[in-house]
């Protein structure tokens, strides 16, 4: 009769709103650079035409603001982001390279430190040094990276994509305002503006938090509450500085 052969452990039951695959971090860093460009392109163009629209009627004039303000910002957020991400991306190359070689130079000490991080977290000494030496020979610079320095060697962040992803959501964000004071009636254009740009910052807020696990009560707050304060201030500048050109 065959000795039947151990199976593998099934993995455990995983509850359906937590992310178990794919790279966290990895995720969070789109998630940051497309929101923060969607808001940045509604808020600062929706200042900006509703600022000149405080000063003027002229459609022309406003149109013109806005659309320079839309192509300023998308670039500066994508070329903002690209360095950003980047310095962070040497950093984690830096700091790999720096446990390269002291796993490489000292690889005892280096034992005794995975296994006293482990220890830190609530192993006894013996469980805590097997586990290390378990994970140690498996990859000693991913089990290091992780404890030490909370970076996967396999999934560093991307500058290009945080980038490119601020820039699109800049731009897209930029385009309602400035859609929707162009194109509606001198009389009504403010306040169908400044509506619209409400709803698509609550939208975004929402959106934000559920992708983030988070209650979205405080990020549509927080997302309405400073986009009408930037549209009054500069609505209010707008006025002022158009009443003294005038």
């Amino acid at each position: 009769m065959a000795t039947p052969s151990a199976e593998a452990t099934p993995p455990p039951a995983q509850h359906p709103d937590e992310p178990h695959e794919g790279s966290i971090a990895s995720r969070l860093n789109w998630l940051r650079a497309g929101v923060l460009g969607a808001n940045d392109g509604i808020v600062s163009t929706a200042g900006i035409v509703v600022g000149v629209a405080g000063a003027t009627d002229d459609r022309q004039a406003i149109l013109v603001a806005g659309v320079a303000g839309l192509f300023a910002g998308a670039l500066s957020m994508a070329t903002g982001e690209y360095v950003s991400v980047s310095t962070q991306r040497d950093t984690e190359r830096a700091l790999l390279a720096k446990e390269r070689r002291e796993l490489r130079d000292e690889p005892e000490e280096e034992l005794a430190e995975l296994a006293f991080f482990y220890e830190e977290k609530g192993l006894n000494p013996e469980l805590a040094l097997q586990v290390a030496t378990e994970l140690t020979a498996r990859d000693a610079l991913a089990a290091h990276a992780e404890v030490e320095l909370g970076i996967d060697p396999d999934d560093l962040t991307n500058p290009w994509h945080a980038a490119w992803a601020s820039m699109l959501a800049f731009t897209v964000g930029a385009l309602l305002p400035l859609l929707t004071i162009s194109m509606t009636g001198a009389d009504i254009r403010l306040v169908v503006t400044v509506v619209s740009v409400l709803v698509a910052l609550a939208l975004t807020g929402f959106t934000s938090a559920r992708l983030g696990q988070a209650p979205p009560g405080r990020a549509v707050l927080r997302n309405v509450v400073g986009g009408l304060l930037a549209m009054t201030i500069t609505h209010l500048i707008g006025i002022a500085v158009g009443s003294r050109i005038g």
